[in-house]
């Protein structure tokens, strides 16, 4: 696309391109195909947010949760403790037993619950996420907490949660819940 779309235009296109995809779609991608730069689609994904549209930032990308999606998969919140070194072994015992992790969180002292969502499915998410904290040299949001985090998973069955979690267990990375 040669134009550069304005405003209210672009906002549309960037929700039907969102709503459209069944991936994640980068910044980077939305702005080249609208013609503009990759930080007026952040703040237009923020107007859009606004309105209430449910956009979720990830690393791959911006996700569209479409809410008329029935789904029968069970979701659980779970707490783990482990080093930053072992994050990459956390997030493959999961998705190796077609668990999905949805988000991280952290407690902290000050701001209450810290989230970020995270939405990996796969080794390929994995690397995904781990080469971008690589690339920007940040920090997994446990270093705020010792290690001390929470995700929220989600499976098609109960049995492929309760088999990670044995595994979790057994590596010493899952935290008991009293």
């Amino acid at each position: 696309m040669n134009k550069k779309l304005l405003g209210e235009e672009r906002r549309n296109k960037i929700l039907q391109w969102l709503k459209e995809s069944e991936l994640p779609l980068s910044g980077s991608s939305l702005a080249k195909k609208a013609n503009v730069s990759r930080q007026v689609v952040v703040g237009d994904i923020t107007l859009l947010k606004a309105k209430n549209e449910p956009i979720l930032a990830t690393a791959q990308g911006y996700i569209y949760i479409h809410p008329n999606k029935n789904t029968n998969k069970v979701q659980k919140v779970i707490i783990c403790h482990h080093s930053a070194d072992q994050t990459q072994k956390e997030l493959e015992i999961l998705v190796d037993h077609g668990v999905t992790i949805k988000d991280v969180m952290v407690e902290h002292p000050v701001y209450g619950y810290i989230t970020a969502q995270l939405r990996i499915t796969n080794r390929y998410d994995i690397n995904l996420f781990l080469q971008k904290m690589e690339e920007t040299q940040s920090s997994p949001l446990s270093n705020l907490t010792n290690g001390t985090h929470l995700h929220t998973i989600e499976a098609d069955s109960e049995q492929q949660i309760e088999s990670a979690l044995k595994q979790l267990k057994n590596e010493g990375i899952l935290v008991e819940m009293p």
